[in-house]
């Protein structure tokens, strides 16, 4: 089957996870092209060269380490002209050369819009619509009710009428609409292959942005050692060890932390919980999605949830440790063989569906 794939640009998460399946599609004797920006499209046509068309796609503007609605307004807008030129003129090369029988889209819509007006079946893999299309069982405080709103309101907008939504999720989210199947997150063969251990480091993925203090917090714990990603560079600060990007040596340090330190993103909050690692999360303001991710590995006690990085709390969750590690041993998850037969089952189906 001739498959095109829909993979944003806004965070790697969705691009790792993409590969995980594009890579299986092409296994099973698929032929996938794939459209994508920013540097999702850099990884994933490093992955696949010659299968990845490079589009113009949504940003967020941040500001003081949240995400600024107007400031993501005012940008979406700025852009637009020369975004929509771009990809026009990719559509007009995609249409040329490539003409698919079915869409995947991973919260992205310029293959969505393809499928629709080519009247396409359109398969959405996510873990986004678990805002729309599943029942929440945790307590929304009241300055996070208006960012619920609005996510549900982009979620339940980003790929309406699809023909069926996979959703990737580490917690039970009960389904309340049709044409939705939750799956168990989709984990990279790396992670699978690695050997989880504990040794004495505790592994934080942060940004120079997001969190500013960050290395004068965790020197006020210096009986702990820290392994810090997102700063890009080799740095020893006392008991806190900067560490340049590595895969390798990323997934090496994962699965050896005692525990993992990080904010709401839901790709390595699902690799820190398959690998039974504590989690303390403290997700970037004003993104609900990140929120929900946190509030959910809280309440299944898997790690603490808190709205920023201060020695108490991190002194507390480390106290915490045996109990998550206890919990986080009850977590099962066969790799990623329910999401492949659910997703070859619903493409037999829609395929069908639009034949007949």
């Amino acid at each position: 089957m001739k498959i095109l794939y829909g993979v944003p640009g806004e965070g790697m998460g969705h691009a790792t996870r993409s590969k995980v399946i594009i890579s299986y599609l092409l296994e099973q004797g698929h032929e996938v092209q794939a459209v994508s920006s920013a540097r999702a499209f850099d990884f994933l046509n490093k992955a696949f060269p010659g299968r990845v068309h490079e589009i113009k796609g949504f940003h967020l503007a941040y500001k003081n380490a949240a995400v600024s609605k107007l400031g993501t307004a005012i940008l979406t807008i700025k852009t637009a002209p020369d975004n929509l030129k771009r990809n026009f003129d990719r559509y007009q090369k995609l249409l040329g050369s490539f003409q698919p029988e079915a869409v995947i889209s991973d919260f992205e819509s310029f293959s969505y819009f393809f499928a629709k007006y080519h009247r396409l079946p359109v398969i959405s893999i996510d873990n986004m619509q678990v805002m729309s299309r599943c029942t929440l069982d945790i307590v929304v405080p009241k300055q996070e009710k208006a960012n619920l709103s609005i996510a549900r309101n982009i979620v339940k907008s980003k790929v309406p009428r699809s023909d069926h939504y996979l959703i990737s999720s580490f917690f039970d989210a009960p389904v309340c609409k049709e044409r939705t199947t939750v799956v168990p997150p989709i984990i990279r063969k790396e992670i699978q292959e690695a050997t989880p251990s504990i040794k004495e480091h505790i592994l934080v993925y942060q940004t120079s942005t997001s969190q500013k203090n960050l290395i004068e917090t965790l020197q006020q714990l210096p009986q702990e050692q820290f392994f810090v990603y997102g700063f890009n560079k080799e740095e020893q600060h006392g008991n806190v060890q900067l560490k340049a990007f590595s895969e390798a040596g990323f997934i090496q340090d994962l699965a050896s932390a005692k525990a993992v330190m990080a904010n709401g993103g839901f790709s390595l909050l699902s690799e820190a919980v398959y690998l039974r690692k504590p989690i303390c999360s403290v997700p970037i303001v004003n993104q609900f999605e990140q929120f929900l991710n946190a509030a959910y590995v809280e309440k299944l006690g898997y790690g603490r949830h808190f709205p920023g990085f201060e020695a108490d709390g991190l002194k507390a969750f480390i106290y915490d440790l045996p109990r998550f590690r206890e919990n986080l041993a009850q977590y099962s998850q066969d790799g990623n063989s329910k999401l492949f037969a659910t997703l070859e089952e619903q493409l037999k189906t829609v395929t069908t569906r639009t034949i007949v």
